[in-house]
């Protein structure tokens, strides 16, 4: 029903007193049925479904190079040189840290317990491999450097030519959309995989947002579906903001399981796509640790019972840490380690391949403390190759 429709039959119930309060009702059990169809889940797949039971969405998936052999002499941590942006400075107009993804890997590497030769690169996404999710026309908007600039909250990027603003922003985020729809792959031959980027949960397949152009949690779970041969998937967001891009893109698809942990008061202020969010956990501004992992251990637990997942994809930005300007939280840095490692044994314990993605985080502490709990899985075994070297 449009909003027109009802718009119109208001004002026409305004000639006619006595039928005011039928409309009311009208409107009323109108709204109400809406709100369910947004609520239900249905047991046949739809809308998200459809793309990838379409004969021509599953050409680009299969025609894909995004899916290549890794030798086993690498270790199924994702990361390449072009993921960090460098854009004049005027990338630093955004609190996020840009250079993350490239320091959290110098600390690895430095720490002793990842050599640089074995890490995983992966390709950059084609236009092709992108419209597995996105439509032709979302793409051609990231053609105008304006709608970039508004993605990325960065107006003064909307001034240069887009041919500059593909290369030095759109660019190293398709390379780490390849990087995310890979560790699926990954996750599925040796137990587990660490893009140590993605995670751009905000961003759906018709519009992006929140520093998230392209939908790579979504594109990562459709290749999954039709390359990896598997059914359900459950992802847990753990990032601070509400990963309203994916629950957008399966709001109606039964294979997959969302359990989002956030803050509700701050960004994205999604409440629609709140609806179609099989397990909510809001945990308000100034939650504290404790709290924070008490709430995590209920959730998990009641997933775990929900759901019988074959793939899980883990959203784990550190934008819950302590300080953090955006997130608002108060966890701190052991609480982060103590988190991932929480789902990392909950997937271990099931026997769940886990896809683990950096997402946000807005302090400069973010890089250590996301190497840190690396270092922390590594020790507990929990990221161990389960078929050896």
């Amino acid at each position: 029903m449009s909003f027109t429709f009802i718009q119109k039959f208001v004002t026409e119930s305004t000639r006619f007193p006595y039928t005011s309060a039928f409309v009311l009702a009208f409107i009323t059990v109108a709204a109400a049925a809406v709100r369910f169809r947004r609520l239900s889940k249905p047991t046949s797949f739809t809308m998200s479904s459809s793309s990838v039971n379409d004969p021509v969405q599953r050409n680009r998936i299969f025609s894909s190079k995004l899916y290549f052999d890794v030798p086993r002499s690498k270790v199924p941590i994702i990361y390449s040189e072009s993921y960090d942006i460098s854009f004049l400075g005027i990338e630093k107009l955004h609190p996020f840290d840009s250079s993350k993804w490239g320091r959290v890997c110098r600390f690895l590497v430095s720490f002793g317990v990842l050599d640089k030769k074995c890490i995983v690169e992966p390709l950059e996404a084609s236009k092709d491999d992108l419209l597995v999710v996105h439509s032709e026309s979302y793409l051609n908007s990231l053609k105008e450097s304006s709608n970039v600039a508004t993605i990325i909250e960065v107006p003064p990027v909307g001034l240069f030519p887009n041919c500059l603003v593909q290369q030095k922003v759109l660019h190293p985020f398709r390379k780490q959309v390849g990087g995310t729809i890979l560790s699926a792959k990954l996750a599925k031959e040796r137990g587990w995989a660490i893009n140590v980027g993605g995670g751009f949960h905000h961003c759906s397949a018709e519009k992006g947002g929140g520093f998230c152009a392209y939908a790579d949690i979504s594109l990562c779970i459709h290749f999954a579906l039709v390359r990896l041969n598997i059914s359900r998937v459950m992802i847990i967001d753990l990032d601070a903001h509400q990963g309203n891009g994916h629950e957008t893109d399966f709001a109606y698809d039964s294979r997959v399981y969302i359990l989002d942990m956030y803050n509700p008061g701050i960004y994205p202020l999604d409440y629609e796509a709140r609806n179609y969010i099989n397990q909510k956990v809001e945990v308000k501004s100034g939650t504290l640790t404790e709290d924070y992992l008490q709430k995590l251990d209920e959730a998990l637990e009641v997933a775990g019972r929900s759901f019988d997942p074959e793939l899980i994809v883990y959203n784990a930005g550190t934008d819950i840490l302590d300080g953090d300007p955006l997130g608002r939280l108060k966890i701190s840095p052991d609480g982060i380690t103590l988190r991932d490692e929480k789902v990392f044994r909950f997937a271990r314990e099931k026997n769940i391949p886990i896809v683990m993605l950096t997402s946000g985080g807005y302090m400069k502490s973010s890089a250590r403390v996301i190497a840190d709990s690396i270092v922390n899985l590594s020790k507990k075994c929990l990221i161990e190759d389960k078929q050896g070297s």
